[in-house]
């Protein structure tokens, strides 16, 4: 049988914040609308950003086992690395929303 895992051994100190972890996290984390590995690729670049080493290298290592190949990896890195550039720039230079991007608008 595997060893569990730091994260989890970490939460196993607080046993009601592990149920309601694992069990939001297993049902986020499920096949849906988006499959496991696009799941796994989208939580390694929030982890990314949000500079979580811990997450980075456990996602990482779960999206290869689903499938993600060093050229994807690449990519989403490429992705997340752009996405941070022009994210910097356009709050500094506090770029209005164009109406067509609106989300809330409903278009």
């Amino acid at each position: 049988m595997p060893d569990v895992n730091n994260f989890w051994k970490a939460l196993a100190n607080q046993p009601e914040n592990l149920k309601r972890t694992w069990e939001v996290l297993r049902e986020i984390m499920k096949p849906g609308a988006l499959d496991p590995l696009t799941k796994e690729m989208i939580y390694v670049a929030v982890s990314v950003a949000n500079n979580c080493d811990y997450c980075i290298h456990s996602h990482t290592a779960s999206a290869r086992a689903k499938g993600m190949t060093d050229a994807q990896y690449a990519e989403l890195l490429a992705v997340v690395g752009m996405a941070s550039q022009t994210n910097a720039l356009a709050t500094a230079l506090k770029v209005p929303i164009d109406p067509q991007f609106n989300a809330e608008s409903g278009s």
